[in-house]
């Protein structure tokens, strides 16, 4: 099973429904989630199944029917079946431990809702349309490239782009790779990925680069009124217009980074069987203040999240190397180790009086890349895929 994101091509009128249906979302979602504290600190007991089924009850028999309700009726009521379901699986993951308790939801989160069909599974057929049950039929900015099966579509919202995404119920056969085609990656700030086989992978600044204009863009309008809810002051419509200028900077530069970083984890699937990178301490690394924007724009988790599920659709094998194994500063030649090693020291030059009878020199990421390549199997493991709520059942 894999998932299928395309972009929306709405008009005002469009976009004015998607919204409101997001609205309506967050508003149920936002409504099961008092009534679940309110019967928490009264004492009722009673599994989360139950208690979100009791109050789909008391919704759709109560407050649908209430005069200040009516235009919940004028909206899809799958948006609403699937909010109640989003709050118990909310519930379910933190029964589990894989997210914390839910919260409720705001408009700063976002907009995004989700529909099924209640009659089964629809088919999409390819073409620049898509037929969204419940909702209607909508352009889209690609094409699709071939007929889909599927049943559920979740609708979002970024800066002022509508996606569309849904599951597709099939597997892709991976291609077949030669067992000898292997490659240590090593990730750097420098230079963004060194490869093993002498290549090198160099990352444009997004952030960096539109650093200087969303700065100047900010003082321009420093003086807009934001607006505050508890003082009761409003929003400016000039700063309303800012705010989605801004976001659709922001939404520009996450693309472009995502648009790299796609490209370059498809490129390396395609090319080698065998991949070996760092488990590198992000959290860590970002501890550095002067490093710390420039690796939060590179994207090194998402670089190694991105090489760990297309293992699954190349048929790749991704292995992490532990982050205690010393690659930077072990000679790939001799295997001795060089102490000293300081992070401004851009090339290795080992210590070994072999290597230095020799006069061996090597480029400090391409030594670290052969050592993870070769690294011992004690210091390496297998990486797994992210594990969903789906995944488990």
């Amino acid at each position: 099973m894999y998932a299928i994101k395309v972009e929306l091509k709405l008009n005002n009128k469009e976009r004015t429904m998607m919204r409101k249906h997001s609205g309506y979302a967050r508003f149920v979602y936002n409504y099961g989630l008092a009534l679940i504290q309110e019967l928490y600190f009264a004492g009722i007991k009673g599994s989360i199944t139950k208690q979100i089924n009791e109050i789909k009850k008391v919704f759709t028999n109560y407050t649908k029917k209430q005069p200040g309700n009516q235009w919940m009726n004028e909206l899809s009521s799958r948006v609403y079946q699937y909010a109640f379901m989003s709050l118990g699986q909310a519930y379910q993951r933190w029964f589990k431990g894989l997210s914390s308790k839910p919260v409720f939801k705001s408009k700063k989160d976002g907009d995004s809702f989700t529909v099924d069909s209640s009659n089964g599974k629809v088919v999409l057929f390819f073409g620049k349309k898509i037929k969204i049950p419940t909702l209607g039929t909508f352009r889209l900015k690609e094409a699709l490239p071939c007929c889909y099966v599927t049943q559920t579509f979740t609708i979002s919202r970024q800066a002022h782009k509508w996606y569309v995404s849904f599951a597709v119920d099939a597997d892709r056969i991976p291609p077949i790779h030669h067992p000898e085609e292997s490659v240590g990656i090593d990730l750097g700030v420098k230079c963004f990925a060194t490869l093993s086989d002498g290549s090198q992978v160099d990352a444009p600044k997004h952030y960096k680069q539109a650093k200087t204009k969303l700065a100047l863009a900010q003082w321009r309008n420093r003086n807009k009124q934001s607006g505050n809810r508890r003082q009761g002051v409003k929003q400016s419509n000039r700063a309303k217009k800012f705010y989605g200028s801004l976001a659709k900077k922001h939404a520009r530069i996450a693309h472009q980074r995502q648009d790299f970083l796609h490209k370059v984890t498809t490129d390396i699937s395609r090319k080698f069987y065998r991949i070996r990178i760092e488990d590198l301490n992000v959290s860590g690394m970002l501890a550095n203040s002067k490093l710390s924007a420039a690796i939060s724009d590179l994207g090194f988790y998402e670089f190694r999240r991105q090489l760990v599920y297309k293992s699954q659709v190349y048929g790749t094998k991704v292995e992490i190397v532990d982050r205690w194994y010393p690659s930077s500063k072990l000679c790939c030649m001799c295997g001795s180790k060089h102490d000293n090693l300081k992070l401004s020291d851009r090339v290795y030059q080992c210590q070994n009086k072999s290597c230095l009878a020799h006069a061996i020199t090597l480029d400090r990421d391409l030594n670290a890349a052969y050592n993870l390549l070769n690294a011992p199997s004690d210091f390496v493991r297998l990486a797994q895929p992210e594990v969903t709520l789906v995944d488990k059942k």
